[in-house]
C-alpha cells in the first residue's frame, strides 16, 4: 500500500562445502550469516530508486522496465532483475545499506535481490518462492545461469544449523553445528565478478558431461570415465566427487568429526583448483596458509572462485588476529525478513 515504509534484511551466504553443484542440481551445504543488506524505504510512485551506502549513484528503475542489463549503475541491474519478476503494483524510494563485502563470494548480490524483492512484496512469506523469483532476478541482470543455493539459504537460513539444500528437488534440510568449532571467513583481497567469468562457460562443461553420462546429481564417483574429452571429463569429475563430499560433511557434522571435516574441505579446494579451474595463485597461497595454522581443521575457497574469500574451520580462537586480509567469524543466522512499520 502506498505510503507504507517497510524494512527487509537478508543475510549473505558462506558454502561451507559443495561449489559448482546447484547449477546441475546437486547437493550443497551453505549457512546463512550475520552479515546483511537492508533494504528500507516508503513504497509509492513509478519507480523503484534506492539510493546505495556503497555506490554514490542512485539505482532508478521504472516500474516496466523491460531489459535489466541496460540500467546503471551497475549494481542497478540487479535492482532492475527483480523489478522485471515482481512487477510491483507501486514503486518504492529508499536505501540500501550492507555489511558484506562486495565481490567476495558472499553473495552480496543474492542478498541483495532477496532484500528488494521482500521491500516490493512484504506479503511474500514462502522462502522457496522468494528465492527462485530472486534467482531469475540474477539470471535477468547478468546473464550468469547461476543455481539457486545462494538465494535459497539467503531466505531460509537457520540460527545454528547449516542447511543441507538438494538443488534438483530442491529440499531443505537442517544441519546443526557443534559450539566448539570456529567457522571464519577470509577475504583474499582479489575481487572478482561473476559477469564476464568463466562460470557460464563451466555450467556449459557440466552440461557436455551431462550429454554423454546423464544427470550428474543421478552419477557415481568413476563414471566420468565414459567421457572422451578430458577437460569435460575433469568438470565431470569434480561435481560427482563435490556431491560424495556433502553427504560425508553431514556425517562429520553429526559424529562431531572436525579434523574429517577439515579434510573434505581441504580435498574440496583441490578439485575446485584441479579438476574445475576456478582457484587463483592468490587464493591457493591464502587456503595454503590457512592449513599450515595451528588449530585449524581445513580451509577451501568458498562461492564460485575467480577471487573472493576462503572459508576455514578450526578451534575456537584459532585465527582470532589473522592477518592481514578482512576476516569474520561468521555464526550461522536466520534468514530474511521482512516488516511493516
Amino acid at each position: 500500500m502506498a505510503g507504507e515504509r517497510v524494512r527487509a534484511r537478508a543475510p549473505g551466504r558462506v558454502n561451507l562445502i559443495g561449489d559448482h553443484t546447484d547449477h546441475t542440481g546437486g547437493l550443497v551445504l551453505p549457512i546463512a550469516i550475520d552479515l546483511e543488506t537492508v533494504v528500507e524505504g516508503v513504497r509509492g510512485g513509478e519507480v523503484v530508486a534506492l539510493r546505495s551506502d556503497r555506490d554514490d549513484e542512485t539505482a532508478v528503475v521504472p516500474r516496466d522496465v523491460v531489459d535489466p542489463r541496460s540500467v546503471t549503475p551497475a549494481w542497478a541491474r540487479y535492482v532492475a532483475g527483480v523489478v522485471a519478476e515482481v512487477r510491483p503494483a507501486e514503486g518504492f524510494v529508499g536505501s540500501v545499506t550492507t555489511t558484506l563485502p562486495l565481490g567476495g563470494g558472499l553473495s552480496s548480490s543474492a542478498a541483495l535481490e532477496v532484500a528488494v524483492a521482500l521491500a516490493l512484496r512484504p506479503d511474500a512469506t514462502d522462502a522457496l518462492t522468494v528465492a527462485q523469483m530472486a534467482q531469475r532476478a540474477e539470471h535477468r541482470a547478468t546473464g550468469v545461469p547461476c543455481g539457486i543455493m545462494d538465494q535459497l539459504i539467503s531466505c531460509g537460513g537457520r540460527a545454528g544449523h547449516a542447511l543441507l539444500i538438494d538443488c534438483g528437488v530442491l529440499t531443505v534440510a537442517p544441519v546443526p553445528l557443534p559450539d566448539d568449532l570456529d567457522i571464519v571467513v577470509v577475504h583474499s583481497g582479489q575481487a572478482r565478478r561473476l559477469e564476464g567469468s568463466p562460470y557460464a562457460e563451466r555450467a556449459a562443461q557440466c552440461r557436455a558431461a551431462e550429454a554423454v553420462i546423464g544427470p550428474l546429481r543421478e552419477a557415481g564417483p568413476g563414471t566420468e570415465v565414459a567421457i572422451p574429452d578430458p577437460v569435460v571429463r575433469a568438470r565431470a569429475r569434480h561435481v560427482l566427487g563435490e556431491n560424495a563430499r556433502v553427504r560425508a560433511a553431514v556425517e562429520a557434522l553429526g559424529a562431531r568429526d572436525r579434523p574429517l571435516l577439515g579434510a573434505l574441505l581441504q580435498e574440496s579446494h583441490a578439485s575446485l583448483r584441479d579438476d574445475f579451474a576456478v582457484s587463483t595463485p592468490v587464493l591457493d597461497a591464502l587456503v595454503g596458509r590457512l592449513d599450515a595454522t595451528p588449530g585449524v581443521f581445513g580451509a577451501r575457497l568458498t562461492g564460485a572462485g575467480f577471487g573472493g574469500c576462503v572459508v576455514a574451520v578450526c578451534e575456537p580462537g584459532a585465527l582470532d588476529g589473522w592477518g592481514p586480509e578482512a576476516t569474520w567469524r561468521v555464526r550461522a543466522s536466520a534468514g530474511a525478513t521482512v516488516e511493516v512499520l
